[in-house]
């Protein structure tokens, strides 16, 4: 196998989670380095900091895929004078290259929730908060003749694909008119002459950041010269793409034994819940991370309890006797995603090194 440079492997994270799929407020992809780089190997980390740098240094690894971005915010200097500067400089002076993920992966049906969800043995699981505006409607209008052989090369760039359905499209049979000048090379017709000739309109959906794939697929099957098609933004919510992950425990627990379970799955030290409600709980919510945002959410899907991080004070009295809130800490719950990169990418890629970082980052410490 040759050697792959960092873009290739940058080329399958986002063939996996694409970059287009993060929260606007994000800043993922590669932070830091050079993707035209040989690659000698990737370490993969929760956080870059200097330590972890220092890893990869060690680890002869020269790309590091961590799930936060170090760099979040605009940098007005690089001088070292804070935990940021001092990991990127140090990056820069060893060039190692940062790519980061986060909530490209956060939105990702595989991602980190459903980390959290297999975790727990949820089944039947679905994502909690769906994303909206990720997908788009295309029209395209093509001699009825050439439908079937059309349609085949936008299905396989990925268009049509609703849900659990794949190749979902809606056709409409016409007439179509046009006049070729005479620079033109028509397909059908003669120049200067007006044609019409039977065409089918089609509709079908896809999911937003596939676009450039798909009209490129669209102009490359069509069979006229110049292709009349329509791309239009929809307020509709792509029910495979979101955050966090609701599904029911094999199960039904009582809420003392099912703080228990917590613990003992998710290796913690410490728990912080709302209310004990003397309820059985079966159905559960996760979102890794901060997930005060969705409390909405899982008490609509009527969860027993949710699971999340970084609830703050008044955020428990969002409970109002509906559910149990469990706050289970940001890194705890986040923890299982390095995982989920290296086995994907050992998957993609399995004759090269995908080393899980040693460094623990987690910030938060218990006594």
């Amino acid at each position: 196998m040759q050697t792959p440079t960092i873009n290739d492997i940058i080329s399958l994270l986002e063939e996996w989670a694409p970059t287009a799929t993060a929260e606007d407020f994000d800043n993922v992809g590669l932070l830091v380095g050079d993707k035209n780089r040989i690659c000698t190997g990737a370490l993969i980390a929760h956080d870059t900091l200097v330590e972890v740098v220092e890893e990869a240094i060690e680890k002869k690894c020269n790309l590091i895929i961590s799930f936060h971005p170090i760099i979040f915010s605009g940098l007005k200097s690089l001088s070292g004078k804070n935990y940021v500067e001092k990991a990127v400089l140090k990056a820069i002076e060893n060039k190692i290259a940062i790519y980061a993920i986060h909530t490209a992966l956060d939105n990702h049906p595989k991602g980190v929730s459903y980390g959290m969800s297999t975790k727990l043995g949820l089944e039947n699981s679905q994502i909690l908060v769906p994303k909206k505006g990720g997908l788009k409607k295309l029209h395209f209008y093509v001699p009825t003749e050439a439908v079937e052989a059309v349609k085949k090369g936008v299905f396989e760039a990925g268009g049509g694909a609703i849900g659990n359905y794949s190749e979902c499209s809606f056709e409409h049979l016409g007439q179509g008119q046009f006049k070729p000048n005479r620079q033109a090379s028509p397909t059908l017709g003669h120049t200067g002459k007006l044609t019409t000739i039977p065409e089918t309109q089609v509709q079908l959906v896809f999911e937003a950041h596939l676009q450039a794939k798909i009209v490129a697929a669209l102009l490359s099957a069509h069979p006229y010269e110049e292709v009349a098609y329509e791309v239009f933004s929809i307020d509709a919510v792509n029910p495979q793409l979101g955050m966090g992950m609701i599904g029911k425990l094999p199960k039904a627990l009582s809420e003392e034994d099912f703080l228990v379970f917590l613990k003992d799955q998710f290796k913690l030290k410490a728990i912080r819940h709302s209310a004990l409600l003397g309820k059985k709980i079966e159905r559960v919510a996760v979102l890794g991370g901060a997930g005060s945002f969705a409390i909405a959410n899982a008490k609509k899907k009527k969860a027993d309890a949710y699971v999340t991080a970084d609830l703050k004070y008044h955020d428990f009295y969002q409970s109002e006797k509906q559910l149990l809130l469990v706050d289970i800490g940001h890194y705890e719950s986040e923890q299982f995603t390095n995982l989920l990169i290296r086995d994907y990418l050992s998957k993609k890629m399995p004759n090269f090194a995908f080393i899980l970082a040693l460094t623990n980052t987690n910030p938060v410490n218990y006594f």
